[in-house]
């Protein structure tokens, strides 16, 4: 009997971490390390290195701080998203850094979590942000909205969303509010299946790379509210 040839081991995915501090580097590279379907090719202490180690090592996904010295992990985001590297940038923060979180969205980043997450947590995140999907946490999204809401001085100019229909205009200041879309079908009355292709819709005819950037969207279009606690 013939046995059949075994599939090939799926190639894991290539993470570059980006943090001043050593000791959070070493406990992700640790976590990274015994993970099986990803891999830890690179350290960086600064926003300069992370953007020479992405445009060098071409990871995958890069997992940076906003707080560093020279380079701050906004513009070191920003050069990497629009460098030749194409990889895809999780931003690591505290709560106390919200006045930046809005900036590095912005920057390209396809992620947003916060260093006292659990850190299966945050290996879940790699993961989905590698195969391609925006991240950001329903309760974090509340908190920027309300954060920026509260700062007219601060806030970007509006923009005109054109091409989508009322039910998707609906969707996308449910998006913008942080709603999964679990939330957003009990919210309109709707499947999950059939918001999460409201939700592919909105991605296509707006432009949008990822559910991160519906969310700044919705927020530059004024579409998004604060929702009540």
């Amino acid at each position: 009997m013939t046995v059949p040839a075994a599939f090939p081991a799926a190639v894991p995915v290539r993470v570059v971490l980006a943090d001043d501090q050593p000791l959070i580097r070493a406990a992700l590279q640790m976590v990274i390390t015994e993970a099986p379907d990803l891999e830890s090719v690179g350290e960086a202490g600064t926003g300069a290195e992370a953007v020479r180690l992405a445009e060098e090592l071409r990871p995958d996904v890069v997992v940076m701080d906003i707080r560093m010295p020279g380079t701050d992990g906004i513009e070191a985001t920003r050069l990497i998203t629009e460098g030749p590297s194409r990889a895809q940038v999780i931003v690591l923060t505290t709560f106390d850094d919200d006045e930046y979180v809005y900036g590095a969205l912005r920057a390209g980043a396809s992620g947003f979590l916060v260093k006292d997450m659990a850190l299966d947590d945050i290996l879940a995140a790699i993961r989905v942000v590698a195969a391609g999907n925006g991240l950001i946490a329903p309760g974090i999204t509340r908190r920027l909205i309300k954060e920026f809401a509260g700062r007219p001085a601060s806030a970007p100019p509006r923009r005109e969303v054109s091409g989508v229909t009322e039910r998707e205009r609906e969707v996308l200041a449910l998006v913008g509010s942080g709603l999964t879309n679990a939330e957003i079908a009990g919210r309109l009355h709707i499947s999950v299946a059939t918001a999460k292709t409201y939700v592919t819709r909105l991605l296509a005819k707006l432009g949008a790379r990822d559910r991160v950037q519906l969310v700044i969207i919705a927020y530059e279009a004024g579409l998004a509210t604060v929702p009540a606690r």
